[in-house]
C-alpha cells in the first residue's frame, strides 16, 4: 500500500508531505486549488512521460517519492528481488524533473530506466482517471475490460502462441508461391548447366592433373629428344662423356695427392660427382625409355582440356574451382526442389495449425462468455443501486468462426445496455447519457479494481455526473472496495467523502506573486466544516453543519 508521499517544487506545489493510511481516503478542496496534483505526482512514479512544466516556476527542478509497503504484494516482491533492488517490505520510488525537462528515476536509492517504474508500478497502484469512462466505447477496451476480470491469462497466451506460429508459417508458404516462378525459371537454368557439367563429370582435383599432363605431352617430342642427347653426352658417347671426363680425372689427380695432400678434397668431390653423374645419366635413360609420344592420348587431353576451360569461362570461375562450381550449382538445384515439395508441407502444417488456432480461439471464447455474464450480472447489480433499477446490462461475446486470425482470438466483445422498460438494448453509445455512463463506468471500474490484487487504487474524479442518492451509493461501493484495500477517491461529492475512512484537504494559497498549494489530513470537526462547505459552499450556515455531521454519522453507521 501507499504509505507516504513527498513532493517539491512541483507544480504549483512547493513543499508537500503525506501520510497515507489503509481504508478509503476521499481527498476534496476547493475548485483549482489541485486536488489531482497528488495524482499526476504519482503518476509520475509508474513512469508518466515529464516535462519541464512540472517543474514550480524559479526552481531548477521537481521532486516526486512514493513510498509503498509491499509485504502482502508477493508480485511486487519477486519483481524487486528479480532486479536486484529489494530493500526488506519498503519501496521507494524517487522522481528527479530538471527545468530543461530531463528526468531520472530512483527505485530504493538506485537508478533505473522509466521502463522499469512502468513494470513495478502495475504490482503497486492503478489509477483511474476522471475520462476513463470514455474507454468503454470502444471495443478494444471492452474486450480488454473483460478479460482482465477473467483473469485467463494462459488462455490468451495459447491463442497468441497458435497464431504467431500460423502466421509465420502463412509468410514462409505466401514467399515460396510468391517466388514459384522465379524459382522455375532458376531450375531450368541450373538443370541444363548440370546436365552439361555432369557429362563432362570433371572429378575433384582433375584438372589441376589434366594441366600438368596437357603441358607434358604438348612437349613429348622435345623432352624425349633432349632427354635422349643429354644421356649420351653424359654416358655413351665414345669420343667424350661427361662420367668418362670425371673419372679420368680422379684416376690422375689420386696419383697426384700423394705428392700433395691438399688435393685429397678435390678427390673426393670429383669422386662423389662421378656417382652422381652415374645415377643421373641411370635416371635420365629409363626417362626416356618410358616416355612415349601418343598422339592419340594427346588429342584427348587436349580436348579435355579445352572443355574445361571453356566450362569454365561459361560459369566465369577458374579452371581449378570448376568441380566446386558444379557441386554448388547441384545443391542449389536439390533446394530447390526442396522448396516446391515444401509447398505441399506447408500446406498441410498451415491446415493443423488453423485447427489448433480455432481450438484454443474456441477456449478462450468459452472463458470470455462464461466471464461475460458474471461480470454483467455483478455490473446490473451496482448500477440497480445507482438509481438505474430498470436498467439491462449484457456483454455480447460473439465467435466469429470466419473471422481472421489474430493474437486476441476470433471474439467481438460489446457491452450493450437498456436504461428504461421497454427500451431496445443497445450499444452503450447509442443509450446512455453522461451521467449513466459514469454510473456504469464507475461500477466496471469498482469491479475490476477488486479482481486486480492491487494494493492500492485511485479514484480520480470518476464520479463526475453523479449526485444526490445515486453518490451515497457510489460512496459506499468505494467504502466497501476500501475495506480490502487501500482506495484514495479524489472527489467533489460529500456523499462520496463522507463514506471515506479518512478525508484530506486541498487548498490554494496566492499572495499574488506565487501560489502554493497544501494537502493537509482532517480530523473529525474538520470533516464536519468541509462536507459542510460541499454540501452548501463557502459560507457555513448552521443547518449545512447540522446536515453535514448527519451525513458523516450515517456514513459510518
Amino acid at each position: 500500500m501507499l504509505t507516504h508521499l513527498s513532493i517539491r517544487n512541483f507544480a504549483v506545489v512547493k513543499s508537500l508531505d503525506v501520510d497515507f493510511a489503509q481504508g478509503m481516503t476521499a481527498v476534496t478542496g476547493e475548485t483549482g486549488a489541485g486536488k489531482s496534483i497528488s495524482v499526476d505526482a504519482l503518476g509520475l512514479c509508474l513512469g508518466d512521460r515529464a516535462d519541464n512544466g512540472m517543474v514550480r516556476t524559479g526552481a531548477d527542478k521537481a521532486e516526486v517519492c512514493a513510498g509503498f509497503n509491499v509485504n502482502q504484494l508477493p508480485d511486487a516482491l519477486v519483481w524487486l528481488e528479480e532486479h536486484e533492488l529489494a530493500d526488506e517490505d519498503e519501496v521507494l520510488i524517487r522522481r528527479v524533473i530538471s527545468s530543461e525537462g530531463r528526468s531520472k528515476a530512483f527505485v530504493n536509492g538506485t537508478a533505473v530506466p522509466l521502463q522499469q517504474l512502468k513494470d513495478l508500478g502495475q504490482f503497486l497502484l492503478s489509477i483511474h482517471g476522471q475520462h476513463a469512462h470514455q474507454h468503454l466505447l470502444k471495443s478494444d477496451n471492452q474486450r480488454q475490460i473483460l478479460d482482465q476480470y477473467a483473469e485467463h491469462d494462459s488462455l490468451l497466451d495459447n491463442v497468441t502462441s497458435c497464431y504467431q506460429t500460423l502466421k509465420k508459417q502463412r509468410q514462409q508458404y505466401v514467399d515460396l508461391i510468391n517466388g514459384q516462378q522465379q524459382r522455375e525459371d532458376r531450375s531450368q537454368l541450373l538443370s541444363y548447366q548440370i546436365q552439361e557439367l555432369d557429362e563432362f563429370a570433371l572429378a575433384d582435383g582433375e584438372f589441376i592433373a589434366l594441366e600438368s599432363e596437357h603441358k607434358k605431352l604438348s612437349h613429348s617430342q622435345t623432352l624425349l629428344e633432349q632427354s635422349q642427347v643429354s644421356f649420351h653426352q653424359l654416358y655413351e658417347a665414345e669420343d667424350f662423356n661427361a662420367l668418362s671426363a670425371v673419372q679420368s680425372s680422379v684416376d690422375r689427380l689420386t696419383e697426384l695427392q700423394e705428392h700433395d695432400p691438399s688435393l685429397t678434397p678435390i678427390v673426393l668431390m670429383l669422386t662423389e660427382a662421378s656417382i652422381q653423374i652415374d645415377e643421373a645419366a641411370t635416371e635420365l635413360r629409363a626417362y626416356s625409355e618410358q616416355l612415349e609420344i601418343d598422339p592419340m592420348r594427346m588429342q584427348n587431353v587436349e580436348a579435355r582440356y579445352s572443355q574445361a576451360l571453356d566450362l569454365s569461362r561459361k560459369h566465369s570461375v577458374q579452371p581449378e574451382s570448376l568441380y566446386e562450381c558444379h557441386q554448388q550449382l547441384s545443391t542449389e538445384f536439390q533446394a530447390l526442389v526442396k522448396d516446391d515439395s515444401r509447398l505441399a508441407e506447408l500446406k498441410a502444417q498451415i491446415l493443423e495449425l488453423e485447427q489448433q488456432y480455432q481450438q484454443a480461439a474456441q477456449k478462450l471464447s468459452l472463458s470470455r462468455q462464461k466471464a461475460a455474464k458474471s461480470f454483467a450480472k455483478q455490473v446490473e447489480q451496482h448500477i440497480h443501486k445507482m438509481n438505474m433499477a430498470d436498467a439491462v446490462f449484457k456483454i455480447n461475446v460473439e465467435y466469429q468462426s470466419q473471422g481472421t486470425p489474430n493474437k486476441l482470438g476470433l471474439d467481438t466483445v460489446q457491452f450493450v445496455v437498456a436504461t428504461n422498460q421497454g427500451q431496445a438494448i443497445d450499444k452503450l453509445e447509442k443509450v446512455v447519457s453522461g451521467g449513466e455512463l459514469s454510473r456504469i463506468g464507475l461500477a466496471i471500474q469498482v469491479i475490476s479494481s477488486s479482481n486486480n490484487n492491487i494494493a492500492t487504487m485511485i479514484f480520480d474524479e470518476v464520479d463526475s455526473g453523479i449526485s444526490g442518492s445515486t453518490a451515497s451509493v457510489v460512496g459506499q461501493l468505494l467504502r466497501e472496495l476500501g475495506n480490502s484495500a487501500q482506495v484514495i477517491c479524489v472527489t467533489h461529492l460529500p456523499q462520496v467523502a463522507a463514506r471515506a475512512h479518512n478525508q484530506m484537504f486541498v487548498t490554494k494559497f496566492s499572495d499574488k506573486k506565487v501560489t502554493e498549494t497544501h494537502m493537509i489530513c482532517l480530523q473529525e470537526n474538520e470533516r464536519i466544516e468541509e462536507l459542510a462547505r460541499l454540501l452548501a459552499g463557502d459560507t457555513l450556515t448552521e443547518s449545512a453543519i447540522a446536515n453535514a455531521r448527519e451525513l458523516l454519522q450515517m456514513s459510518h453507521s
